[in-house]
């Protein structure tokens, strides 16, 4: 696994490499380099999962996502990186942006505002690189999938489930915060069509990413079958098992998602607390993933009494 010294190794010889391509004189060895050096970046995203610093973290995700975008100007179609911008521009938006734009609504809804406009721009962003993704080797993909979605992913095979994962939760994430975007919210049966190809293929990706994803999806399923609180536990209890209950984003996501919704706080409470027991350094490649749904959880903890109606009296809280 590369090492944090690595990375900034990498950051450090950027400079370097940028400018051995501008002295150059082949277009096929800088053609080379580029793409050696996009390979190196796309790879990178392990990295920052293990860090156990949130700000550390978040104050270098741009750097690093400008550099993506350099190197995509020079090598447009390289897919690596296209994934990497991807997850990378989704995840910054979504612990450095939004989330915590959400957790100030109530104290400062200007500026919780002024944080949901630009988590839109970011995740619209991410979604692109993810549909250039698709249009590499498939040409015209994106109207196909605007046209007629399922039929459009049928023809994505296994191998870019996490294309299709990281580009569902872009855009769905976009239309989370585009309340009074009809013609965004418009696109929701394309997220669906994604997110449930991607279900098909390999419904264990990334130890039950997936299912987390559909936690929170499948209260809003236009036309789901059954109840679909049930269809929602189902996925919890998968997301669960398949991550060993090593992870606490599930317990994060149904405690916020299905919990408040259905005002039960015994819950709420309970699977908090199960989140914030996990021990981030048992799992190294997910600790930044989970110091920051502990985070979250702990502030959910706190508001409580924001998110729950009083008791009736003589009921217990």
């Amino acid at each position: 696994m590369t090492s944090l010294c690595d990375h900034f190794r990498l950051l450090r010889n950027s400079s370097a490499v940028v400018a051995m391509l501008l002295l150059a004189g082949c277009s096929t060895l800088q053609t080379v380099a580029v793409n050696k050096l996009g390979d190196a970046l796309s790879q990178e995203g392990s990295v920052f999962s293990s860090d156990d610093d949130p700000q550390l973290v978040g104050d270098a995700l741009p750097f690093s996502l400008k550099l993506m975008e350099s190197v995509l100007a020079e090598s447009p179609r390289h897919r690596g990186l296209l994934l990497g911008a991807l997850r990378g521009f989704t995840e910054y938006s979504y612990g450095w942006v939004d989330q915590p734009g959400r957790e100030i609504e109530s104290a400062d809804p200007q500026q919780a505002a002024q944080r949901q406009v630009r988590a839109r721009k970011l995740y619209l962003r991410a979604r692109g690189y993810g549909l250039r993704a698709f249009e590499v080797e498939q040409p015209g993909f994106e109207a196909k999938l605007r046209a007629a979605p399922r039929d459009a992913v049928r023809s994505i095979g296994i191998r870019d489930v996490p294309l299709l994962y990281w580009t569902a939760s872009a855009w769905g994430l976009a239309i989370s915060v585009s309340k009074d975007q009809p013609e965004l919210i418009a696109d929701l049966p394309i997220v669906e069509a994604l997110i449930d190809r991607a279900f098909e293929l390999d419904e264990k990706f990334a130890d039950g990413a997936i299912h987390v994803f559909l936690i929170n999806y499948e209260p809003n399923r236009p036309g789901g079958a059954g109840d679909p609180m049930v269809r929602a536990r189902q996925h919890f209890d998968r997301a669960v098992e398949l991550s060993r209950g090593t992870l606490a984003s599930p317990y994060v996501t149904f405690a916020e998602s299905i919990s408040v919704q259905t005002q039960n706080r015994a819950e709420f409470e309970s699977l908090l607390h199960r989140a914030l027991v996990i021990d981030p350094d048992a799992r190294p490649a997910s600790r930044l993933e989970n110091y920051l749904a502990q985070q979250h959880a702990r502030w959910l903890l706190t508001h409580a009494d924001d998110l729950f109606l009083a008791p009736a009296e003589g009921e217990k809280k």
